[in-house]
């Protein structure tokens, strides 16, 4: 069976946790790095919404929302019950207000909007993740699971904004948890750079090992 084809970028966060979801399943792919500036003829082909990441399989349906990749993948394969610690309601809020306020703090010109206001805003959301870490250590009990993995690519994208003053935040929880993913071998092995992929050229095979 010809193996998926994932298109991807690197930086953004909803092609992180779906790239951290295939990984973890032991599912490989054939990678093609996206330049969004010039978006590849056979991704909107696949996905004409235009946005990454865009999973094509052979024997499936084309999946261009990010948490479903996640799902399909682990439905396949999860060897850490990853789908044990999936709460839907958190990830929504994460993927709604949350990012919402993250866009208009991190892009204010784009947005025309109050970046201050949106900082503060979306500090109500973390201070929540951080009573919720300082229980557990995890999003979803004591080890990671989908839902730590679906969040943690946009507090990484919040703190980057501002990493000193993030980082003098009263959120040790949160701060801890945070490292402890970006120190990761998995996410060390998902955030391998690739150039931008173009008709013709060779395959990229993503099957990282994430011990």
């Amino acid at each position: 069976m010809t193996e998926p084809v994932l298109y991807s970028f690197r930086r953004c966060p909803y092609a992180m946790r779906a790239r951290l979801a295939l990984a973890i399943s032991g599912t490989p792919c054939i990678l093609r790095e996206v330049k969004l500036a010039a978006k590849p003829d056979a991704m909107l082909a696949a996905s004409p919404k235009g946005t990454v990441p865009v999973l094509v399989p052979d024997d499936a349906a084309v999946i261009d929302e990010s948490i479903d990749i996640m799902r399909w993948a682990l439905a396949r394969n999860d060897p850490e019950n990853w789908l044990e610690r999936d709460d839907q309601a958190l990830v929504a809020a994460n993927d709604g207000a949350f990012k919402h306020d993250l866009d208009r703090y991190k892009y204010p010109d784009r947005h025309g909007s109050d970046p201050m206001a949106h900082r503060e805003s979306a500090l109500e959301f973390l201070g929540g993740l951080n009573d919720r870490l300082a229980a557990h250590g995890q999003l979803g009990g004591a080890r990671r699971g989908l839902t730590d993995a679906a969040i943690f690519p946009f507090v990484r994208q919040f703190a980057a904004v501002a990493r000193d003053w993030f980082d003098a935040l009263p959120l040790p929880h949160l701060q801890k948890w945070l490292t402890g993913h970006l120190e990761s071998p998995l996410f060390r092995a998902i955030m391998v750079r690739h150039r931008p992929w173009a008709e013709g050229d060779d395959p990229i095979r993503f099957a990282p090992d994430p011990a």
